[in-house]
């Protein structure tokens, strides 16, 4: 079986390649220019796996170009699809829709026309669609709302690419991940919250929200493609909990004093507006943005039990990922 992980050197994507490889996997790992390869080397030897990095097989692949993507996705079985822009900021909504949207359609064109025997897609709840509060699972439907940010466009919009995939014959499934807590550097991903707290935050969002840790992301996607299912998404959330309850475990974790006030909607929306203005002089993005600001005061809650149900699988708790995100912190940061 040979596989291809896309965006290999980003947080999803390091622990597919990881996960296979320990299973014995071939597996092609694509990265950019912009990509940071020393990152994928810290943590495979976090988790003592170094002597599987000389089995990698890196192609620099750019997903917007379509002969790379086509050359690249030649000859593989599974195509693991982690690539992807995670962006709040204004200023990024070109490039989302250029790699989330159009990358996801170079992807499928070339798993159609090489016919891979199967597509595996990190999606997002994002994409689900949000209209202020609610409880979600995987038979929402999209609803255009304002309270949907352009990731989130962009994510649904890569999700319908998929699923145009499936009815011209693509054998696919989805994973739609809440917040994704896993060893990362200090300024990326979910861990960039890590350094916040640490760094002493006075303040907690007074939302809810879904969690899961990386490595259940990595664990259910491959069991899902191994699987005979196929045309189907899932919710992938260990648990859904208040920022409150996440931000005083990560304190903990850290070993720090917790944040101790709630930001009311109100003061979320001055803060960032605050940072749009200091971003405007130190030409820094935003540490918060409307979109960010907005989806931290709201209280989703994310059902996973389709998963669990299906395949019986089972989620790591949200304590467990954030000491094992600590972990990492302390020993590479």
């Amino acid at each position: 079986m040979k596989n291809l992980v896309t965006g290999a050197t980003g947080l999803v994507g390091m622990h597919i390649l990881l996960d296979l490889l320990s299973k014995g996997e071939k597996v092609k790992a694509t990265f950019t220019k912009n990509s940071r390869l020393e990152n994928v080397k810290k943590l495979f030897k976090f988790y003592n796996k170094e002597s599987l990095l000389s089995k990698i097989d890196w192609v620099e692949m750019d997903i917007e170009d379509v002969v790379q993507v086509f050359d690249t996705v030649k000859g593989v079985d599974h195509v693991y699809h982690s690539a992807a822009i995670v962006s709040f900021l204004k200023r990024d909504q070109s490039k989302m829709s250029n790699i989330n949207i159009k990358g996801t359609a170079n992807i499928v064109n070339a798993c159609l026309e090489h016919n891979v025997k199967k597509l595996g897609h990190i999606s997002s709840v994002a994409a689900i669609g949000r209209k202020g509060n609610g409880e979600y699972s995987e038979i929402n439907s999209w609803v255009e709302s304002n309270d949907n940010s352009f990731y989130a466009i962009s994510k649904n919009k890569a999700e319908n690419e998929v699923w145009r995939g499936v009815q011209e014959g693509l054998q696919s499934v989805l994973v739609n991940p809440g917040i994704i807590i896993g060893p990362s550097t200090w300024n990326r991903s979910s861990t960039a919250l890590f350094k916040k707290i640490n760094s002493g935050l006075s303040f907690y969002p007074s939302g809810l929200n879904g969690f899961v840790d990386v490595r259940d992301v990595s664990n259910s996607i491959i069991e899902l493609m191994n699987s005979s299912l196929s045309s189907e998404r899932y919710i992938l959330v260990a648990e859904n909990l208040s920022y409150e309850s996440v931000f005083k475990k990560i304190s903990k974790s850290l070993n720090v004093k917790p944040p101790s006030y709630v930001a009311s909607k109100g003061l979320m929306n001055f803060a960032w507006r605050m940072e749009y203005l200091i971003s405007l002089i130190t030409r820094k993005s935003p540490k918060i943005t409307k979109e960010t600001a907005k989806t931290s005061s709201q209280k989703n809650y994310y059902n996973s039990e389709k998963i669990k149900k299906q395949i019986g699988y089972k989620f790591i708790s949200i304590e467990d990922a954030i000491e094992n995100t600590t972990k990492y912190i302390l020993e590479f940061k």
